[in-house]
C-alpha cells in the first residue's frame, strides 16, 4: 500500500510540473515582418493569460506540506495526497480569481502594401495612430504591429 502511495505521489508531482512546460517552435527565432499602413485603432478588452500554473503548483506543494503533519504511517501518506490534490485546486482558483481579469487591448487593422487587410488584436501602444506606416511581427496570436521609424 506504501509502494502505490509513493507511485501516486511521484505521478501528481510529475504531472503538475510538467503543465509548466510550453511547447511550440518558431523556426530557430525566425518570423515574418510585413510592412503596410495603419487604418483603424480600436480599443478593447482581451482576457488574460491563466496558464502558468504557479498557482496550482504553489497550492499543491503547500498542501502535500500540511498533509505531511497530519496522522503517521499510511494515514500521513494519505493526508499527503490529499492535501496535495486539494492545495492544486484552490491554488488554481485563487490564482484564475486574481489574475484572469480583462486587460486593455487594441485592434488595429493594416492594409498591407498588397492590399489585403490584416486585424491584429494587442496590448495598447498609444504610439500608434491611423495612417500611420507601420511593420506587422510575426503571425498568429504571437502577432504585433510596431511603428515603422
Amino acid at each position: 500500500m506504501r509502494s502505490i502511495i509513493s507511485t501516486l505521489t511521484i505521478t501528481l508531482a510529475a504531472l503538475v510540473l510538467s503543465a509548466c512546460v510550453t511547447g511550440g517552435s518558431n523556426n530557430g527565432g525566425e518570423f515574418e515582418i510585413r510592412t503596410g499602413v495603419l487604418e483603424q485603432v480600436e480599443l478593447t478588452q482581451v482576457k488574460s493569460n491563466h496558464d502558468s500554473g504557479i498557482g496550482a503548483i504553489v497550492g499543491g506543494i503547500a498542501g502535500a506540506g500540511l498533509g505531511s503533519l497530519i496522522g503517521a504511517g499510511t494515514g500521513r501518506d494519505v493526508a499527503m495526497v490529499a492535501g496535495a490534490l486539494a492545495g492544486a485546486v484552490g491554488g488554481n482558483y485563487a490564482e484564475k480569481q486574481n489574475y484572469d481579469k480583462p486587460r486593455e487591448a487594441q485592434q488595429l487593422i493594416v492594409r498591407l502594401k498588397s492590399g489585403i487587410l490584416v486585424s491584429v488584436t494587442q496590448p495598447v501602444n498609444p504610439a500608434l495612430a491611423p495612417g500611420m506606416h507601420v511593420y506587422i511581427e510575426g503571425s498568429g496570436s504571437g502577432a504585433r504591429v510596431i511603428p515603422q521609424n
